[in-house]
């Protein structure tokens, strides 16, 4: 009979996430930058959910979809930042695996539903833009309320797979984790059996909701630019194209941090690399976003005004 090696090990209850230990002497800079970009991302992505809530032009479906957004961001970072910010400045860094397989969950279902949603806005640009005359009948309320629940619901499902597999895997040590938050790659390197399935598994679903949604985003702005071209030069171009232009500076920075973070190599030396990259779709991508919908938008801008104009309990009623 043949002894497996792992059977002698003992299963952990607690990872250690090293965060940035590495730079330790930039712990305090590093946790007052990080309070002030997430104190940043909250009041900003609340700031366009009660815009559009409460400005009744607001009530269409860019906006609907982009209450979703911000909605997801506020989850999204929440997350991840509050266990960063408390690894900085305390001695203690652990963490339980069940919280660590949580944190997991909520993050790879959060950042799959962002790639849905992202992929459901282009489709409504899409609409408004090649089909103006068609999209109030379209693009319907109901339908809204559809393809935003089925793309929190569908990710939410998909990331369970993973989660369950992940979940059933024996971690013998070591227990430290190379990163300030729990990623699936740092996980499945720290448990002692064959993750081959899990991994193929993860790596199917991931490609799902990633891979297809930016296929889908790349035809409808293939479309777009062609209906564009199409266009008489002058205010009827820019009108057109002033009405994507947000959405897809949002598209190029979340899917290019993405991109770039899974394409640098794994080795030890670039560790503390892929800890930049992910801190740019962790937090600088949510943090833009309100500033990119909010700078280059007339109607956002006007619902500011007159919610800046009128008594400061107004939103209470």
């Amino acid at each position: 009979m043949v002894i497996s090696p792992w059977e002698n090990q003992t299963t952990i209850a607690e990872f250690v996430l090293r965060g940035f230990s590495s730079i330790r002497q930039l712990n305090i800079f590093l946790f007052m930058m990080f309070l002030v970009f997430y104190i940043l991302i909250i009041s900003g992505n609340i700031l366009i959910v009660l815009l559009v809530l409460f400005s009744h032009h607001l009530h269409t479906p860019m906006y609907f979809f982009l209450v979703n957004l911000s909605f997801l961001e506020i989850w999204y970072t929440s997350n991840i930042v509050p266990k960063m910010l408390l690894i900085i400045i305390a001695e203690q860094k652990t963490i339980s695996v069940a919280e660590c397989l949580a944190q997991f969950y909520f993050f790879g279902s959060l950042a799959a539903t962002e790639c849905l949603l992202l992929a459901v806005m282009s489709y409504d640009r899409y609409l408004a833009i090649c089909q103006p005359l068609h999209y109030p009948i379209l693009m319907t309320g109901p339908l809204c309320i559809k393809l935003a629940s089925s793309s929190w619901l569908c990710c939410f499902l998909l990331t369970a797979i993973t989660m369950v597999l992940l979940s059933r895997l024996p971690f013998c040590g070591p227990n430290e984790i190379d990163h300030f938050f729990c990623d699936f790659t740092p996980l499945v390197h720290l448990s002692c059996k064959d993750t081959s399935l899990t991994e193929t598994i993860a790596y199917a679903t991931s490609s799902a909701v990633t891979l297809l949604p930016f296929l889908l985003i790349t035809a409808s702005y293939s479309r777009i630019l062609i209906a564009i071209l199409r266009i008489p030069l002058g205010t009827g171009r820019r009108k057109a194209f002033s009405t994507c232009s947000s959405h897809l500076t949002v598209v190029t920075v979340f899917y290019g941090t993405l991109i770039a973070t899974y394409l640098v190599p794994s080795a030890s030396s670039s560790q503390l690399l892929r800890k930049g990259f992910s801190l740019l779709y962790t937090i600088l991508t949510p943090m833009f976003n309100p500033i990119i919908y909010s700078l280059r938008n007339r109607d956002i801008h006007e619902a500011l005004k007159v919610c800046l104009s009128k008594k400061p309990g107004f939103l209470l009623r």
